[in-house]
């Protein structure tokens, strides 16, 4: 019987300890959390009578990961889908829905942005002659921005793409990795020059069922689900120090020093963010730490508020995504009693999305400041009337990690020098995709590294 030893207990952590024993259901896990609870950014909180996501509140359902760990979970039964996905975009105060068919942004067929109101004319032109002149292929890694702005424009990038990738890493389009946040499209961009032809070559096809799911109690539900069913032993409170090289293994000290806990591992699995798994793989992996602390980290806050209804003036949609250029301290706002079937009702439920990478300036606000802040932004977005009844924040400090150019090679290096430490793998959002079936495929690749 081994002992393995999982550092960390979000959802890469728990999806690690959960695999590890369906396939080895004779090792002893144990996975060693410094927070009070399990989780992570699955992160559930009891607001205005409902059971509500302060983190990740959505899985993708169109790729199989979290749904079959849902489903192995005996989760499956509550399991519920958007009513609408329909947002649209602030520009000059008005709302502008986003264009079907593109891929985070990127348009595939020029006829779905007329009418959009969002591009110029000379813009649309543009795009319309962009599949007969196209520039380079995509060789080297380059960011979104770099790459996009000389083939479709500027409009494109800030008033589409910025806001959809801001949304989801808190970062910049002229920063981030295209081949890294966007491998779909570049996957598309090896095979054909135009970004347009690349992009109708793997966006998805309308009616090929629901894009997003979550869970009726919450997100959170999951990770509990996880604890009971990979029969881990989990230890709160408890932060990891150091980690030592021994003949059988590896041990593990945590805890205050002088005194500190040894724990005896024979393999063990690091789920901890970049910097965190850094520090700790330092002594050991020099090179795995130097390139996983290069890798920046965003800060951001998600609000959640309360208006009593009905309320007229309420845009009907799923929410709204607001660009850098709008200047203002809300980036993203999700209508939740529109869009969730569980969280309908008189009350107006909405979670708002502060912070990108370089602005964290804006969260240096108490949370009595932030909701005040937010609360005026939220109710003239959304032509609310009143002020919020109820309202809470969460803050992610350092919680995105941000996929710069060139962050496949920094993955590639960190998995290739770990590797030559048997028994030790890594996992999490820093790798392979910040959302929860990226992670779980992380943990599953980490599993995967620790062989039988």
């Amino acid at each position: 019987m081994r002992h393995v030893v999982v550092i960390g207990s979000g959802i890469a952590g728990l999806a690690t300890a959960f695999e590890h024993h369906r396939r080895h259901p004779g090792d002893r896990v144990t996975v060693l959390e410094a927070a009070d609870r399990v989780g992570g950014k699955l992160h559930t909180i009891d607001f205005a009578g409902h059971c509500y996501d302060m983190g990740a509140e959505m899985v993708l359902a169109v790729v199989p990961d979290a749904l079959d760990l849902i489903d192995a979970v005996g989760l499956s039964a509550d399991i519920v889908h958007p009513c609408t996905t329909s947002a649209s975009i602030v520009v000059n105060g008005r709302h502008h829905p986003i264009p079907i068919g593109t891929v985070l942004g990127v348009p595939a067929d020029v006829d779905d942005l007329v009418g959009s109101e969002l591009f110029s004319p000379a813009s649309l032109d543009r795009m319309r002659a962009e599949p007969d002149a196209p520039g380079p292929g995509l060789t080297d890694d380059e960011s979104v921005g770099g790459f996009l702005r000389p083939r479709v424009g500027d409009e494109v990038v800030d008033l589409m793409i910025e806001p959809l990738l801001g949304g989801v890493y808190a970062g910049r389009a002229d920063a981030l990795s295209i081949k890294a946040t966007m491998p779909a499209l570049a996957e598309g961009l090896r095979r054909e020059h135009s970004v347009l032809r690349a992009a109708a070559s793997v966006r998805r096809k309308p009616g090929a069922g629901p894009v997003f799911a979550t869970l009726r109690e919450g997100l959170a539900t999951l990770a509990q689900a996880l604890v009971e069913f990979s029969g881990a032993e989990i230890r709160l409170g408890t932060t990891v120090r150091a980690i030592r090289r021994t003949a059988g293994g590896y041990l593990i000290e945590c805890g205050p020093f002088p005194a500190a806990t040894l724990i005896q591992a024979d393999a063990v699995v690091i789920a901890v963010p970049a910097p965190n798994a850094a520090r700790l793989l330092r002594p050991l992996v020099a090179q795995a730490a130097e390139a996983l602390s290069v890798i920046p980290m965003a800060s951001m806050a998600i609000l959640s508020l309360a208006w009593t209804g009905p309320q007229p003036g309420l845009p009907e949609g799923s929410g709204l995504l607001v660009p850098p250029t709008a200047g203002g301290l809300v980036k993203a706002v999700t209508i939740s009693s529109n869009k969730w079937p569980h969280l309908a009702g008189p009350e107006v439920l909405v979670r708002a999305s502060v912070g990108r990478v370089g602005e964290e300036q804006a969260l240096q606000r108490s949370d009595a400041e932030l909701l005040a802040a937010a609360g005026k932004e939220v109710a003239q977005l959304l032509t609310l009337s009143g002020t919020p009844y109820a309202g809470a924040v969460t803050r992610w400090g350092g919680g995105l990690p941000q996929y710069t150019v060139g962050h496949l090679d920094r993955v590639a290096t960190v998995r290739s020098a770990v590797a030559e430490f048997p028994g030790m793998a890594v996992a999490g959002a820093a790798y392979d995709g910040v959302g929860v079936p990226a992670c779980i495929r992380s943990a599953y690749a980490a599993v995967d590294a620790l062989g039988s």
